[in-house]
């Protein structure tokens, strides 16, 4: 079940709030385990709109960024 995620314009980005199977496939990560998170009180920050999951896109990509890890040139 992959998700279909749309190019948007960058002034937009800021703004999308994803799905849980669009979080997914841009971290890899499987939606059980985001759901497992998320009943764990752990994982990515996330809003609820009535029965509706959503992440916020900078966020995740803000988490993203904040575990790189750069290895040390040879």
């Amino acid at each position: 079940m992959g998700a279909n995620i749309k190019v948007l314009p960058s002034e937009l980005k800021s703004q999308r709030y994803l799905k849980d199977v669009e979080v997914a496939a841009l971290t890899g990560r499987a939606v059980q385990t985001l759901r497992n998170d998320r009943h764990l009180g752990r994982g990515f920050p996330y809003r609820k709109f009535g029965k509706s999951v959503r992440y916020f896109l900078p966020e995740i990509l803000a988490i993203m960024e904040s575990h790189r890890i750069e290895p040390a040139a040879l």
